[in-house]
């Protein structure tokens, strides 16, 4: 499917996105590329938009009043509240048109310039080339590989961990 994605938002979500976040969520393909069960109901997705702790940053991306993606940010605490772990995805039918970069692009932009994190860590299935290129390209490396990650389509997966870090350091006088 082709689309103009000059009229992408990205945007906090809200409550009122339930709906449409779950209907991106039981996409096949969405699915496939990260942790998520099957059968996310509204009800599900509004009481966690609604009770969301404050170190989670949940945004979409709206093309044209249609959700076409999603990216969390979760920030970690204690000796860790450097740290943020990340996870996204993209619309079955909206993939590999920049929407993916352009969430994580907006999430880097917050985790650096904002919140002050200095380490961004995500892990991705090791056959998703697509999404491993694009962590690449935005400065993730690949630290090492989980084995039997978790269990997908009735098999197991290995993932990829992967990092960025922006260590921001005091400039001396």
């Amino acid at each position: 499917m082709s689309a103009d994605i000059a009229e992408l938002v990205i945007r906090a979500s809200i409550p009122a996105d339930a709906a449409a976040i779950a209907a991106l969520h039981n996409l096949a393909n969405y699915r496939n590329g990260t942790l998520r069960l099957p059968f996310h109901s509204e009800p599900e997705l509004r009481k966690r938009l609604e009770t969301k702790p404050p170190e989670v940053t949940t945004l979409v991306a709206e093309l044209n009043g249609q959700i076409v993606g999603d990216i969390a940010l979760m920030r970690q605490t204690g000796r860790r509240q450097h740290v943020a772990s990340i996870g996204m995805g993209v619309h079955d039918d909206f993939q590999r048109l920049g929407i993916g970069r352009a969430l994580l692009a907006a999430i880097i932009d917050l985790a650096d310039n904002w919140l002050n994190i200095a380490r961004l860590e995500l892990t991705v299935y090791t056959d998703n080339q697509a999404a491993i290129r694009l962590y690449e390209s935005c400065g993730f490396v690949r630290e090492g590989t989980h084995e039997a990650f978790a269990f997908r389509a009735g098999a197991y997966i290995d993932a990829h961990a992967m990092a960025r870090l922006n260590l921001i350091r005091a400039t001396q006088p």
